[in-house]
């Protein structure tokens, strides 16, 4: 009689071997080293202590739990109650208000509208890409609350009375009047579906009603964060049709009821899904103009220059984050004998995308140290610049940076997907590429004196590197001939955010980042995917300075 074989309770089939053990919880700001040298390099040294509470607090439960749950449970439309009174209310996650109170707390919507010690703007950015690795949906609620600050300045009585609630170290996320809260988050409404970026086209309508005050009907293609309670909004008046104006839309009226405000549906997207992207009808509208009748765009300039370089700061956390994830699994992951970050061709991949964030980094705390120091043109120019390039470089890092963790990083346990489907929205954001190129091209035109600073500032590492000075020379030529020069816009302001970033990193970075990144983006010794750097770098000390250490 034959004996029938019974498998044990844990079979060895499912034994766990050479799996990557987990990098959460750690610390997001004292694991990031280039960070924490521009921190200080910067002027934001004297908020050192800050920056590592801040990185072990997000660190923790909001990185391995809020951010999954708040994209895993996106928001919901409630357009009636169940009476069937209209309330144009959004239903969120428990962790998206989480994520918000806990960015509302440590000041990431206001830091330099409420301290005035140097190097805010510096803490500030440090501070997001600390923090934008666990979750970037509710980044963008928190970004247009921090660049409305500016815009409602240009109007003293309104910045007297939402500035203090703007600023507010809190978060409510009940509708109803921000004076009752104590606090307030604001969100824009610009673009229409006939225009899209080019705002003047749209046909939204500000009817006057009293000195200062409007009524407004029209319909907005994209209004973001709609459950914020303040909007900034742009429409066309009858006194100067040709030309859109600024209006300030809160959600509650003064008497406590609610504004015309109705949210036809919710954008589904690509990505930043935790995040509400609606369409909202505008029809009988209260508002107040911000900044003059006719000067929308100029009153919102400065807003967006705020947002742009949130969309950098957003672009190089999620960098940090990919290269952190693609270099932790490799250090702990083997194939084919040995460690997969000890494989010469996988030492070059995780190279090249570390060189690429660490750019991306020293960069964007360059720029906001531009902000402190009130340096316009160079602000001016230079978040053009970076907002084009740093974004468009961002998806192609997150997909390399996917493929290092096989097909482990195809599945959304990973975190891996959702960096990659978040990647390509920094770029749309607030201009798309053509509109950022385009404006550099503007500047250059109308401010001759923001390149002379641009070159001044990459002066200051000249005779560093003979690749970044042949590069600098090359990009003179280029920008001195103005022939096809719209053609040739997204290819002339790539050659100024190569040349910025390695004059950067020679003067701040060791040398094995610079020498790597000099030969690969200045020097041409390079191929168009990632992992194609050229042979003599020390890929191995890359590497380990981009490895995380928990």
């Amino acid at each position: 009689m034959s004996v029938m074989h019974r498998p044990t309770p844990a079979s060895v089939t499912h034994e766990v071997a050479n799996q990557v053990p987990p990098l959460a919880p750690l610390n997001l700001f004292t694991t990031h080293p280039v960070l924490m040298e521009a921190l200080e390099r910067e002027g934001g040294g004297w908020a050192r202590e800050r920056a590592e509470q801040v990185g072990e607090a997000w660190g923790g439960v909001p990185l391995t739990e809020w951010g999954v749950q708040a994209n895993e449970n996106p928001p919901k439309l409630r357009t009636h109650d169940r009476y069937g009174h209209r309330i144009d209310e959004v239903e969120f996650h428990p962790a998206w208000h989480q994520l918000m109170a806990l960015a509302s707390e440590h000041g990431l919507h206001a830091l330099p509208w409420t301290s005035d010690r140097e190097g805010t703007h510096v803490v500030r950015t440090a501070l997001g890409i600390t923090t934008g690795a666990v979750e970037a949906g509710h980044g963008c609620p928190m970004t247009m609350t921090f660049a409305a600050v500016p815009a409602l300045r240009t109007t003293p009585a309104l910045a007297a009375e939402w500035e203090p609630l703007l600023t507010a170290a809190a978060y409510d996320p009940v509708l109803r009047p921000a004076a009752e809260k104590g606090s307030a988050k604001c969100g824009m409404a610009m673009t229409e579906k006939q225009g899209g970026s080019d705002v003047r086209a749209n046909t939204t309508t500000a009817t006057r009603i009293a000195e200062g005050e409007y009524v407004l009907r029209g319909h907005k293609w994209f209004c973001s964060a709609p459950m914020c309670d303040l909007f900034l909004v742009l429409a066309q008046t009858d006194s100067d049709p040709a030309r859109p104006s600024c209006f300030a839309v809160p959600r509650i009226l003064p008497d406590g009821s609610r504004n015309p405000f109705f949210l036809q549906r919710l954008k589904d997207k690509l990505g930043n899904r935790s995040n509400a992207s609606s369409e909202v009808e505008f029809d009988g509208t209260w508002g107040r103009l911000v900044g003059e009748a006719g000067r929308g765009v100029p009153t919102i300039i400065e807003m967006v220059g705020h947002t742009r370089l949130d969309c950098i700061i957003g672009s190089a956390a999620g960098m940090r984050w990919a290269v952190a994830n693609a270099t932790w699994h490799t250090a702990h992951r083997s194939a084919f004998g040995k460690l997969l970050a000890d494989q010469p061709l996988m030492g070059n991949v995780l190279a090249d995308l570390a060189i690429e964030s660490e750019a991306a980094t020293v960069l964007a705390m360059r720029l906001a140290r531009a902000y402190d120091e009130g340096d316009v043109a160079l602000r001016r120019l230079g978040t053009a610049v970076g907002k084009y390039h740093v974004c468009k470089r961002y998806p192609g890092l997150a997909f390399e940076a996917l493929e290092c963790l096989g097909g482990n990083g195809y599945i959304e346990e990973s975190g891996m997907p959702r960096l990659y489907r978040e990647a390509p929205l920094n770029s749309i954001w607030e201009g798309s590429g053509n509109v950022n190129a385009l404006d550099v091209l503007r500047a250059l035109a109308k401010q001759p004196e923001v390149l002379l600073r641009f070159f001044d500032e990459l002066a200051e590492s000249a005779g560093a590197d003979a690749r970044l000075d042949a590069a600098t020379v090359a990009l003179r030529d280029e920008l001195g001939d103005l022939e096809a020069v719209e053609v040739r816009a997204r290819r002339i302001v790539e050659r100024m955010a190569v040349c910025w970033q390695g004059a950067l990193l020679v003067r701040h970075s060791p040398a094995a980042v610079a020498d790597a990144f000099c030969a690969a983006r200045l020097g041409g010794d390079a191929g168009l995917a990632y992992g194609t750097l050229p042979r003599g770098i020390d890929a191995r000390a890359i590497v380990d300075r981009h490895t995380p250490r928990p």
